[in-house]
């Protein structure tokens, strides 16, 4: 099995390599970074040092991380903080993290990748984030006894560890020193394979976003486009969010819409601007020429703002529901802010707690997001009880970081 697992990881890396020489843009990211590691890692000599490796999928799991590394480098500032990605989305935005020592590619999970990797790290400590499972990482982790712990993990019964053919896939869970499981289902699924090494901690996300929403954030041209009405904001938003946008604007000109699209570049922004129509504006003209006073729709044209302005929302609707899965949802909720989003959201814990709590709203067409839109809009008393919701389940779930960390410290 391990054989085929390996054959099927090298095909894998032929491939990328094959789309970047096709001219995929991320292919030749994700093979240019991965690239002479090894002599990189040999010049930084970690043998003579404790190291803390801290591996994220993507941008959305180093979130997770984040709150953990933060507290982690407060309880271990000695400690050599190695940051480790698979794509090329998380690495080449974070890849100068100041809390980090150094912020890598993961190579290929290989045999030979993994204990060549593992044996020029040396980590004390091995986080892996949510759901990443590297099998010939996992069996060399497991051999040389080093602590790993998942951090945010979901487990769910289609997964392969738990199903006919699953043994050789859960007995490589046994690298993990402890899981700190997003909810209980998780952890009751590691029971029924005998992992009882579970704590049920949330997810570390909510943290993160409570930080962010702590911190003091004013930004006098969106405020003065919001003018104390009621504001709707589409976070992430690709196409089918941004029809939703035009739809709820020609039912009610007088609300304000801010749009926030899941992905940034010039001619995009053009297109965008030119689909909402001549009520909209680009907040990056609106800072070069003012507020046109008759502009009802602000598109947000600049990364890194969108965690912060959900705090002026009435209520969000997050993109994504109607393609792969929803974005963040957390981001707007630690505002106290309502959100909706498609039907694509059942590999998010958060997502399934807050239809639970009449907090979010699940859409399948423009009819049912008119809907929900005009009722939250309309009945001050049903959007004040969600607010109210809201604002309750992140008071309830936050504390996963301090939970893990005091694990860490009772092990030591």
């Amino acid at each position: 099995m391990r054989a085929i697992y390996s054959t099927l990881i090298l095909l894998y890396g032929s491939a990328i390599r094959l789309a970047g020489l096709l001219g995929n843009s991320k292919a030749r990211l994700w093979q240019a970074g991965r690239q002479n590691w090894r002599k990189d890692l040999k010049r930084l000599n970690l043998n003579e040092q404790k190291t803390a490796w801290f591996h994220a999928a993507s941008l959305g799991e180093f979130e997770q991380a984040r709150p953990l590394i933060e507290e982690y480098k407060v309880r271990f500032p000695a400690h050599f903080i190695l940051i480790s990605f698979f794509s090329p989305s998380g690495y080449e935005i974070q890849k100068n993290y100041d809390l980090a020592n150094l912020v890598v590619y993961l190579p290929s999970d290989t045999k030979k990748n993994a204990r060549d990797f593992l044996n020029l790290v040396k980590p004390t400590n091995i986080f892996f984030i949510k759901y990443e499972f590297w099998f010939n990482y996992l069996n060399r982790i497991k051999e040389l006894e080093i602590n790993c712990y998942l951090i945010s993990g979901i487990f769910r019964r289609k997964q392969h560890f738990f199903g006919i053919y699953g043994t050789w896939f859960s007995n490589h869970l046994n690298a993990f020193s402890h899981f700190f499981v997003q909810n209980s289902s998780s952890k009751n699924l590691l029971k029924s394979i005998a992992y009882s090494n579970v704590t049920v901690s949330g997810d570390t996300r909510l943290d993160r976003v409570k930080k962010i929403a702590r911190e003091d954030f004013k930004n006098p041209l969106i405020e003065a486009f919001c003018e104390n009405e009621k504001v709707i904001i589409f976070g992430s938003s690709w196409k089918p969010e941004n029809e939703l946008a035009i739809k709820l604007h020609k039912a009610n000109s007088r609300i304000k819409i801010i749009v926030a699209p899941h992905e940034i570049d010039a001619n995009k922004m053009t297109q965008l601007k030119n689909l909402l129509g001549k009520k909209s504006q680009l907040l990056s003209n609106a800072k070069d020429f003012g507020l046109k006073k008759d502009s009802t729709i602000l598109v947000i044209d600049e990364i890194g703002l969108l965690s912060k302005i959900y705090r002026y929302a009435t209520f969000a609707v997050i993109g994504g529901g109607f393609g792969s899965g929803i974005h963040s949802t957390l981001e707007a909720v630690v505002y106290g802010c309502p959100v909706i989003f498609g039907p694509n959201y059942r590999k998010f814990q958060e997502a399934t707690d807050l239809l639970e709590n009449e907090v979010a709203f699940s859409i399948k067409n423009e009819k049912d997001f008119l809907q929900i839109s005009i009722l939250l809009l309309q009945d001050s008393t049903f959007l004040k009880n969600s607010q109210n919701k809201a604002k309750e389940y992140v008071e309830k779930n936050t504390g996963a970081t301090q939970l893990i960390m005091e694990h860490l410290l009772h092990k030591k």
